[in-house]
């Protein structure tokens, strides 16, 4: 082999493993690097916005801080109801934004009568953490959260909803040996897979030019080595088949994030007790202001047969 051949190679070796490198550290940044919401960014429906400043107002508020099991700070707001309550909603935001986004369900579950607890997933909102858990690591700070409230309220009755990320958060957690004190999950617009939502999503980026199965490896990879866990774990729909968790699974049919069928799997696969219900018109994780009557009714009707 000449030498003039043999550099060459070497060139062309080294451009691909540049390539690859810098293809994947792009795939982390738009993946797994926790952006925080600002008041600059507009939420998709006014009445969020309205639920966002309802807790952030809320006089009976209180932030409250734990550690997590490789003792980053976590942090939630907790607003106990107006009287005395035993029963406990843990409210889990979607990716992108922080507990704030769900005071719209903190509002409703208030007026039952519920204490809400909203946690910031690691990485966003006042809870430390440098990249997006997807429910893999976020699944065990539930944990601990249910933890915080069980010896704060030993006769503590908790219930936990889920939005998006959140609500595969939310499987994670059921898929878990969880204490009896958890009486129910709502599990709105999660992903089967986490490997099989990053190449739904993958595909709708424009100028996505390497071909799946490479990008999904790469992914794989930068994602093990700097977060430290596998997104081929990220599996609620393993996770349910684990659960004895009375679930109910939501999703709108006009969902283009995360596939609707995603959640008929889901259900499909469930092993716990479950109920299932599709909005009809709404999309990602627009069901509670798109159809809010049937929304609500459905959650109502599932908790008082679950008995919570």
């Amino acid at each position: 082999m000449s030498k003039k051949n043999t550099l060459l190679r070497l060139g062309i070796v080294s451009a691909l493993f540049g390539g690859a490198y810098a293809f994947s550290n792009y795939i982390y940044k738009i993946s797994s690097v926790p952006h925080q919401h600002t008041d600059d960014d507009k939420d998709f429906d006014p009445s969020i916005t309205d639920g966002r400043m309802f807790v952030r107002n809320h006089p009976d508020r209180q932030d409250m801080y734990i550690d997590a099991l490789d003792q980053i700070k976590l942090h939630a707001s907790y607003i106990p109801a107006a009287s005395e309550s035993h029963r406990y909603a843990i409210i889990i935001h979607g990716i992108w934004d922080n507990h704030e986004t769900n005071g719209i369900y903190a509002r409703h579950y208030l007026d039952k009568g519920i204490n809400c607890l909203l946690p910031d997933l690691r990485g966003f909102g006042k809870s430390e953490g440098k990249y997006i858990g997807y429910g893999y690591d976020d699944r065990l700070d539930i944990m601990e959260w249910i933890h915080w409230i069980i010896k704060r309220d030993p006769k503590a009755r908790i219930l936990l909803h889920g939005m998006s990320m959140g609500s595969a958060t939310t499987l994670m957690t059921t898929g878990e040996h969880l204490p009896e004190n958890v009486k129910a999950a709502i599990a709105d617009s999660s992903y089967t897979t986490l490997r099989e939502q990053f190449a739904h999503t993958y595909k709708m980026f424009k100028g996505s030019f390497v071909p799946v199965p490479i990008a999904l490896f790469l992914s794989r990879v930068i994602i093990r080595l700097r977060a430290g866990y596998d997104i081929n774990e990220v599996n609620p729909i393993e996770a349910v088949q684990n659960s004895k968790t009375p679930t109910l699974f939501i999703h709108g049919d006009d969902d283009t994030f995360i596939d609707p069928h995603m959640c008929s799997r889901l259900y499909e696969a469930a092993n716990c007790p479950k109920q299932y219900c599709m909005i009809l018109g709404a999309g990602h994780i627009e069901g509670v202001v798109k159809d809010p009557v049937n929304y609500w009714n459905k959650i109502d009707s599932f908790l008082a047969k679950v008995e919570f």
